[in-house]
């Protein structure tokens, strides 16, 4: 009698080992990025609650169920009409067939133009919507916007807004300044601390203590 081996459990590794980036400037914009588009809602998609838009950082995305080898980690993805929530991947057939729509990549001295196409050819084809590309050390911002099939270069302008997420892409001689569709600018994660701080003196001013509100 022919005994059958059991089947081997496919993993879907949630690393490679690398950094998650590999300079200050490149983090602080990974970091920014990822906690404004974590508030945006979206009423032009219909999506109107925040805890249907999933952003992650440097996190893998595996597209094609039982290929662990196909598989990317953007700086920033969105993916509209997802839930909120921990991941230890993005494993696509497991939310809905559902692809990340934008896609951020902030350039660090590391990228070659090799990486940077096999990414663009990854994301052209496995259905991503508009796709970012910025060069912080050079104020350079490429759009990528789908046609079709195909993720199409958009002449470079000063100011641009998402079509997905009306987000504001402002450019200027200082560098790139994003903004939330209600015009307030995204904030850094030392500006939110500062905030915080602030918010925290002023309770205890009033005689609130901020650590019975958390």
């Amino acid at each position: 009698m022919v005994q059958l081996q059991p089947k081997t459990k496919l993993i879907y590794p949630d690393s490679d080992g690398q950094p998650l980036a590999n300079n200050t400037v490149q983090f602080e914009w990974i970091v920014a990025l990822k906690q404004n588009l974590d508030r945006l809602a979206l009423p032009n998609t219909g999506i109107t609650d925040i805890t249907d838009i999933f952003v992650a950082g440097e996190l893998f995305w595996y597209p094609v169920e039982g290929r662990a080898d196909i598989c990317v980690a953007p700086d920033v993805l969105v993916a509209i009409g997802r839930p909120k929530g921990k991941r230890g991947s993005y494993q696509q057939w497991r939310e809905g067939d559902i692809a990340p729509q934008v896609i951020f990549e902030i350039i660090s001295p590391s990228n070659t133009a090799q990486e940077m196409a096999r990414k663009l050819g990854f994301f052209q084809r496995y259905g991503v919507q508009e796709y970012y590309v910025y060069d912080p050390e050079d104020n350079v911002l490429d759009v990528w916007l789908r046609e079709g099939d195909r993720l199409i270069n958009s002449p470079s302008q000063p100011e641009w807004i998402s079509p997905l997420l009306g987000v504001k892409f402002v450019r200027s001689p200082e560098g790139l300044t994003l903004y939330h569709p209600d015009g307030k600018p995204f904030t850094s994660y030392q500006e939110e601390c500062d905030r915080a701080d602030k918010l925290a003196e002023k309770l205890r001013e009033l005689g609130i203590n901020p650590e019975t509100l958390s």
